[in-house]
């Protein structure tokens, strides 16, 4: 594993942001049937989703998260040299989103600006990447942003998908100060999956590829631009990669569930999460949950399980075991001190931008 450690760095503020539309997974039993989604709830534990406006944007879910975080933190703008957005649904091929929230939030032009494309591990990667330009520039603020409207590339009759996942939008806040906690992080990678979880059409490999559908081996009917998950391969990653990576890092840190507070892991379904837990051997009372009303909020699950799950601490800082894993296939962990008067309540909103 590729791991890295920082020192007098820290999160100073997180915020969510999620549409105003909550879907109840029973509304799709007329499509699937009771059997089918009755199954699903079993399986994943979800029982409701978020569902951004037509209008709203990824980006705009960020941006209401960011302007929120900005508001409650008091901080300034100009502060912000570094600003990164993390998603796989960006507002234009060209240029980044990133530059787009640049100039919604007012930055500086002493900023340095870009997107990473990455999905359920995005937040560790994202937070690690503000850990480490932070750690080696002038700068002592830095804005991770994370959002995704995930439903913009499923097929509305792709059973596996369309129910487990949510769309919303996340806001970082990570400062340069003194502190006394080391903060450490862990990645993996495997591109020879990357075909695990893919949409395969929609950008220059794959142009001429009509927009139609198609019935896939597994009897689910999509089109080229939807996002196909090999349901399986993911799962068996899931119980198996990262339980693994989790434990290297463990073993390498010196450190056991018993010195966190909570494990706040990707919420990719009830089932990996226990299995998860028994593989660590992690306390499932250690292990938040937020998938059963929000679903799976691919780089937003580990935000959105904070600031659903400890937001009404009072002044408390808690140890934090992160782990994010999906598409690449990428899997990622990271151990974090945060204050609970850093995380704040969820907001819900239709804004979108209209420029």
């Amino acid at each position: 594993m590729l791991s890295s450690t920082f020192k007098n760095i820290a999160v100073e503020g997180i915020s969510v942001a999620l549409p105003t539309q909550k879907v109840a997974v029973d509304t799709f039993i007329d499509s699937f049937g009771d059997e089918v989604v009755s199954g699903f709830k079993s399986m994943t534990g979800v029982e409701s989703i978020s569902r951004a406006k037509p209008e709203q944007t990824a980006s705009d879910l960020g941006y209401e998260a960011a302007l929120n975080l900005l508001n409650k933190t008091n901080c300034k703008t100009d502060d912000i040299g570094i600003l990164i957005f993390v998603t796989q649904k960006p507002d234009f091929r060209v240029p980044s989103t990133a530059f787009l929230l640049h100039k919604r939030l007012g930055l500086s032009e002493d900023c340095i600006c870009f997107d990473i494309n990455l999905a359920c591990s995005g937040f560790v990667y994202g937070l690690q990447t503000a850990f480490s330009m932070l750690d080696n520039s002038k700068s002592k603020k830095a804005l991770l942003i994370t959002a995704d409207t995930s439903m913009r590339t499923l097929s509305p009759v792709d059973r596996s998908m369309i129910m487990l996942f949510g769309d919303s939008g996340s806001a970082t806040l990570v400062e340069k100060k003194t502190c006394p906690q080391s903060t450490r992080f862990a990645f993996k990678t495997d591109g020879k999956r990357f075909k695990s979880i893919v949409t395969p059409a929609g950008a220059y490999r794959a142009k001429k590829i009509p927009n139609k559908t198609v019935m896939w081996e597994d009897g689910i009917e999509r089109s080229y631009y939807d996002t196909q998950m090999k349901g399986m391969d993911v799962f068996g990653f899931s119980i198996s990669d990262v339980p693994k990576l989790m434990k290297s890092f463990m073993e390498e840190f010196e450190v056991t569930s018993e010195d966190f507070d909570f494990f706040t892991l990707h919420q990719a379904n009830k089932y990996i999460l226990k299995q998860i837990s028994r593989k660590v051997k992690i306390p499932m009372e250690k292990i938040p949950i937020s998938l059963d009303r929000y679903g799976n909020n691919s780089s937003n699950s580990i935000p959105l399980v904070i600031c659903d799950h400890l937001v009404n601490a009072q002044n408390k800082t808690f140890r934090l075991f992160m782990s994010g894993f999906g598409a690449g296939l990428s899997w990622a962990c990271g151990d974090i001190h945060l204050n609970s008067d850093k995380i704040f309540p969820i907001i819900r909103t239709d804004n979108y931008f209209k420029g």
